[in-house]
């Protein structure tokens, strides 16, 4: 789990914890609408629980779509927010490239349903305050978020 700030390891954080199942398009999504209820309930600002439900969103759908599904861990803070989305998937052979609006390898079946745009890691860059992304061929991918409450 990335970390955000200062003193993290001082604080407990709310830890939720997703599992997310691959090719699973009637129950995707459930993760990030969960983590924006939870991020609502604790009071967090209207405009930031939008941004992190979009980003998670996005990392959650990368998950069903192309790699089988994975885990999302997500950690609030007093002031921040931490989510990782794992899969174990075939990874990213150029994150730069995928980095680029329009780029994708998406499968037929998830272009049918209307995802696979090539806009789900620019999504997520353009609503997030830190994002680093794990990969290697073969070896499946991790998405930290950071999004700060302030």
């Amino acid at each position: 789990m990335v970390s955000g700030a200062k003193g993290d390891e001082d604080i407990d954080p709310l830890v939720l914890t997703f599992k997310i199942s691959g090719d699973d398009f009637i129950h995707a999504g459930e993760a990030s609408s969960a983590t924006k209820k939870a991020l609502a309930r604790l009071g967090v600002q209207a405009t930031v629980v939008k941004r992190a439900a979009i980003a998670m969103y996005e990392a959650e759908l990368n998950a069903v779509i192309h790699a089988g599904g994975g885990t999302a861990d997500v950690a609030i803070y007093p002031d921040h927010v931490c989510i990782s989305v794992k899969d174990e998937g075939p990874g990213i052979p150029d994150v730069d490239l995928a980095m680029q609006e329009g780029w994708s390898t998406a499968p037929d079946i998830a272009r049918e349903m209307g995802f696979g745009a090539g806009m789900g890691l620019p999504n997520i860059k353009k609503q997030v305050d830190l994002l680093s992304i794990e990969t290697a061929p073969g070896q499946g991918t991790t998405v930290h978020i950071v999004i700060n409450f302030t």
